[in-house]
């Protein structure tokens, strides 16, 4: 059985989009995942051989940190683009101490327009911003859809936000590289690609 680890808890993005990947080559029956409180435990993990790959958002904040800090050990294998689940920035309906403070997720804070709270409060993950919420430390946050709609009147939506495609990074410890670009030459951008230069080469075309 192969082992994947990323950042956890259950239902954290990081564990949504690897359930994606698993069932998009078909093996998330032949594969168990192991969820990490940072990315710094999960490598670890990955070098010591408790895990065969490690997934990681390219835009969380650790992500230049943990691919230099172990590149000796482990290295990327892959590389994808996943839509994330739908987040939404939302605003407690009660006052408290937490007011004119948000909670964000570093990578989403220019995902809404929060200049209406003189106080951004940088969390780890979208759990721990909907954690903070659910105990009054801030009064608004970025967070799954899912999480105003499982406390209906005690929160509210201020801007719908939907689904953020970003690029994904897979690790493992054998390189696929063997020094060149590993590309999808049959991805759908490469259909594009070939498309546009039809166009180009056809008569006319520009």
């Amino acid at each position: 059985m192969l082992i994947f680890s990323t950042l956890g808890h259950e239902g954290s993005n990081h564990h949504f989009v690897l359930q994606q990947y698993l069932a998009a080559h078909g093996i998330a029956q032949a594969s168990r995942v192991v969820l990490f409180g940072d990315f710094h435990s999960g490598a670890r993990a990955l070098i010591a051989g408790e895990a065969d790959y490690l997934l990681q958002c390219a835009v969380h904040p650790t992500a230049a940190e943990i691919t230099g800090t172990y590149r000796s050990a482990m290295v990327v294998v892959d590389a994808f683009i996943s839509p994330s689940q739908p987040m939404a920035l939302v605003q407690s309906t009660a006052s408290g101490d937490g007011a004119g403070k948000v909670g964000v997720q570093p990578a989403t804070q220019s995902y809404a327009d929060l200049s209406a709270w003189p106080i951004i409060v940088h969390e780890p993950t979208v759990l721990a911003v909907q954690e903070g919420l659910v105990q009054g430390r801030y009064s608004a946050g970025i967070v799954f859809s899912s999480f105003a709609m499982a406390h209906p009147g005690r929160f509210e939506v201020i801007e719908p936000i939907g689904t953020v495609c970003d690029a994904w990074i897979v690790y493992g410890r054998q390189a696929v590289d063997q020094g060149a670009a590993v590309v999808w030459k049959d991805s759908p951008l490469a259909r594009q690609f070939h498309a546009r230069i039809e166009r180009c080469l056809a008569p006319g075309g520009s």
